[in-house]
């Protein structure tokens, strides 16, 4: 058995819990809704505030969407209560953001300002003209909305210039003066 796909989800309260036969299910909360379509030989009961998720047998299909089913149902449920954020730097002489309406404006080293509107169902922030927090209850979209940003301008390795996320650490390279020595 998965050990991830065995455990047990709890459900908070405030947050409702819908399995239609097809495996469809719908979780409400009080930071949004969620949908998702499960493969229908996985089988999701809920028992009260419990959610268990089985498979039929050790199938390699069955095997592996047995853990990922439980994933990312614990998931939806983490993102309707907490929620999900992402959060960027921006590093370069120059660079920042600032955030106009709905809409984030960039100066990131080109010739022109660049934009990137909110999406539906997740908010972006600028506390700082060189931070960027992605916010949203559908874990999979928060990190494809940042990492859309980051595509904006990669951080490059000798100066480090480039939008990051917070937690990642740059490679950093030795410059053409590094490689002669006497």
């Amino acid at each position: 058995m998965s050990r991830i796909g065995r455990m047990p989800i709890d459900v908070p309260a405030g947050v409702t819990v819908t399995i239609a036969e097809d495996n469809a299910i719908t979780v409400k909360g009080p930071l949004g809704e969620l949908n998702h379509q499960f493969p229908a030989a996985i089988t999701v009961k809920q028992e009260g505030n419990v959610i268990h998720v089985t498979r039929p047998n050790d199938a390699k299909e069955n095997r592996a969407a047995h853990g990922m089913t439980r994933s990312i149902l614990n998931s939806m449920v983490l993102g309707v209560t907490k929620g999900f954020s992402k959060e960027l730097q921006v590093n370069g002489i120059g660079y920042r953001v600032a955030k106009q309406g709905n809409q984030l404006v960039m100066n990131v080293g080109y010739s022109h300002q660049v934009y990137v509107d909110e999406v539906p169902g997740i908010t972006l922030e600028s506390p700082e003209p060189n931070k960027i927090i992605v916010k949203g209850c559908d874990k999979q979209q928060v990190g494809q909305v940042a990492a859309r940003i980051r595509e904006i301008r990669p951080p490059e390795p000798y100066k480090g210039k480039g939008i990051k996320y917070a937690d990642e650490v740059i490679r950093r390279k030795e410059g053409k003066t590094g490689a002669k020595k006497k």
